[in-house]
């Protein structure tokens, strides 16, 4: 088994453990902290995900910033793994997909739709202090990354986690993102993005 491997199953573990009650006041500190981040707060347009199960809670925040005014894009899931994107017109129009997910029910606007955004959540299971971020390893969000740098787009990069999931090192590999920022029901924190292998973005706002 990978380090990665490893460290995703003792992260899942502990999600494992949380009680809803955990998860439903662990969301709404996050909304409040993510939606005070200056990179979301100045942002038009943000690319976020519709959490599910134990994940930190992004459902308070994607309605917070709907109701600013922001346009919120969320994925869908194809086929092939990869992202597609809808607009947030609320929570009525969440619908059930497949693995669990809760994806728009309006018009696909296209894989390259995300490189609209001001800024980008994504999800993930730890980060560490150089902004390395481990994802749960379906590849999805590394193809998002890289469509990003592709076309020169340097959106924001910030993910949700709980306190005990900022660790010590996270294990990365040549094609891993950097991310600048990452929030906890502690608070945000900036991150030196560019310090980990496998980017060559400058630093994030």
């Amino acid at each position: 088994m990978s380090r990665k491997s490893r460290l995703r199953r003792e992260l899942l573990a502990a999600r494992r453990l949380l009680t809803p009650e955990d998860v439903r006041k662990a969301a709404a500190v996050l909304a409040s902290a993510a939606g005070d981040l200056p990179e979301l707060t100045g942002a038009r347009t943000v690319a976020a995900y519709v959490s599910v199960g134990r994940e930190p809670g992004t459902h308070a925040l994607l309605d917070a910033l709907r109701a600013r005014g922001v346009r919120v894009l969320l994925p869908v899931l194809m086929e092939d793994n990869d992202l597609d994107w809808a607009v947030f017109e609320g929570a009525e129009h969440l619908v059930p997909a497949g693995r669990g997910l809760l994806e728009p029910d309006g018009a696909r606007l296209g894989p390259r739709a995300v490189l609209e955004a001001d800024a980008v959540l994504l999800p993930g299971l730890a980060v560490d202090g150089r902004g390395m971020r481990l994802g749960r390893g379906g590849g999805s969000y590394d193809r998002v990354l890289a469509r990003l740098a592709a076309a020169g787009a340097h959106p924001a990069l910030v993910v949700l986690l709980y306190d005990d999931e900022v660790v010590a090192r996270v294990p990365e590999e040549p094609h891993d993102h950097p991310v600048d920022a990452v929030v906890t029901p502690a608070g945000a924190r900036r991150l030196p993005r560019g310090s980990g292998a496998g980017s060559a973005d400058p630093a994030g706002p």
